[in-house]
């Protein structure tokens, strides 16, 4: 199990991760731009203006990884400084990150329930009741 954090950015977390990297050193574990996303993602009509914006990063810190991606208006709701991050959970195993999701979603709202993402992991993203943005995952599961 990990706590991660993950900000979102309105177009400039490449600006932003290189700035963290250079304070905290290392290298990037994952980049890639929504233009370089699976052919998936052109289901979800993303505006060519976006398309060369961060869809992830990733940047390991000590025991913690901090990542971020910038926002699209394909999918993003508008940013807004204050609501722009999630902590993200890791869990142990499929049944694991159903049943905190479950948990962290009622009388909350789910974003994206947890299902298989297209980078392979078991992933849900949701606001708790209290307004705070989780995400919910589980690395390359096996089935169970």
């Amino acid at each position: 199990m990990a706590l991660n954090i993950y900000i979102n950015f309105e177009d400039n977390c490449r600006e932003a991760f290189e700035f963290y990297r250079s304070i905290f050193g290392g290298e990037f574990a994952f980049i890639s731009t929504f233009r370089e996303g699976p052919e998936e993602m052109e289901e979800m009509h993303i505006p060519e203006e976006h398309l060369d914006r961060i869809m992830h990063v990733s940047l390991p810190i000590g025991d913690s990884v901090l990542m971020g991606s910038d926002t699209t208006s394909a999918f993003c709701a508008p940013l807004v400084a204050g609501n722009n991050f999630s902590i993200s959970f890791e869990a142990d195993s499929r049944d694991h990150a159903d049943e905190v999701f479950a948990k962290l979603s009622d009388g909350g709202s789910v974003m994206w329930p947890m299902a298989d993402a297209f980078w392979g992991a078991y992933f849900g993203s949701c606001t708790d009741k209290f307004g705070i943005n989780w995400q919910v995952i589980a690395e390359n599961p096996p089935h169970e």
